[in-house]
């Protein structure tokens, strides 16, 4: 069979040797005759995976012993709902710093729940085109938290520096580019991520936070919804996603494997600059909309001259096996998300149609 060259945006490619993983252990899971998805999740075997899954997020991104680490239902949209109604109390304001619309729905949420306020916005420039400096912040010091977007996968911009919030607790969304780099997450109040980008499949949220914030959280919302309530079991309240989790497992073992979060840094700073150097080549055959200083390196998005161009260039892409291309349909244009298993070589020979195209 012969794989795609998947550029999807999410749900993504995932590294080949974990589905290969998934594959063979798909109705053995250990030796034990039943699939992942057959067992208890009060079993040995099931609680073997989900114990390793937790310990590898811990391991690669380093993190505290003064943070949980949860395994939750929904995805990164639920948190958005989560974090306000359990961090915001009555008589206190969030802050929310909007640059893409993944966070406008965050702090859409926010405002459902309680006060929250924008502390900074780039959509009236270049529609979501840049990312704020940090003299720009309106910031709230008395604040029960501020909110960012870590990377925009529509807008194709990036935190590549984090904001200075002084004391007030930074919660980030880091559904896109979770585990691409190393991080210090003892900065951080909450980090949040759905799978379904650098992690494993859609369905599961991976969520770090720090315990006095858990502890702290309101207890007036429904036990399902307080962070206390997963972290008191072990993210086992509740029947998890058996195989969300499984597959997180088997995704994390590979980075592992892959010599950890530097050096598939060093892999995602390589693709990204096969791409930019391209659409920097003379000639404004392709065009990025984004700063440079802000580019992300997980979603690379440009444009053509014409809608016919961008067309006939996805028609070709497409004959090449490569899919996904295609941007954002608010914004139109093309995307190419690079995520951790998405390969130097599929970056490559995307690179390399790009200049063929343009001749």
């Amino acid at each position: 069979m012969a794989r795609a060259i998947n550029f999807n945006p999410g749900p993504a490619a995932l590294p080949l040797a974990a589905l290969e993983r998934a594959q063979k252990e798909l109705i053995d899971l250990s030796g034990t005759g039943m699939s992942v998805m057959e067992h208890s999740h009060r079993g040995k075997a099931y609680e073997a995976v989900h114990n390793e899954a937790i310990a590898l997020v811990r391991e690669l991104l380093g993190v505290p012993d003064s943070h949980d680490v949860l395994l939750l239902q929904g995805g990164a949209s639920l948190q958005f709902a989560m974090v306000p109604m359990n961090l915001l109390p009555a008589g206190k304001s969030a802050d929310y710093i909007l640059t893409g619309s993944w966070s406008q729905k965050a702090y859409k949420e926010g405002k459902a729940v309680g006060t929250v306020r924008v502390a900074a916005t780039t959509e009236k420039d270049k529609k979501f085109g840049r990312i704020p400096e940090q003299k720009e912040l309106d910031l709230d010091p008395n604040a029960a938290y501020v909110h960012i977007t870590s990377n925009n996968t529509i807008a194709g911009t990036q935190w590549h520096e984090f904001p200075n919030v002084g004391n007030v607790p930074l919660v980030a969304d880091m559904s896109s580019d979770i585990m691409w780099r190393p991080i210090d997450v003892s900065k951080f109040g909450v980090i949040y991520a759905g799978a379904q980008k650098n992690l494993g499949p859609s369905g599961l949220a991976v969520v770090i936070i720090r315990k006095d914030l858990v502890a702290a959280g309101r207890s007036d919302i429904p036990a399902i919804l307080q962070y206390r309530t997963h972290a008191d079991n072990k993210s086992l309240y509740n029947t998890p996603p058996t195989f969300g989790v499984y597959m997180l497992r088997n995704v994390l073992d590979e980075l592992k494997k892959a010599g950890g979060l530097a050096a598939v840094e060093r892999t995602n700073r390589e693709k990204a600059k096969l791409l930019y150097d391209v659409i920097d080549e003379r000639n404004d055959f392709y065009v990025s909309p984004v700063e440079k200083s802000a580019r992300s390196t997980m979603n690379v998005v440009f444009t053509l001259k014409t809608p016919e161009l961008e067309a006939e260039f996805l028609s070709e892409a497409q004959k090449r096996g490569m899919v996904g291309l295609k941007g954002h349909r608010s914004v139109g244009g093309m995307r190419a998300s690079i995520y951790n298993a998405v390969t130097l070589e599929w970056v490559k020979a995307l690179a390399d149609f790009m200049r063929e195209f343009k001749r």
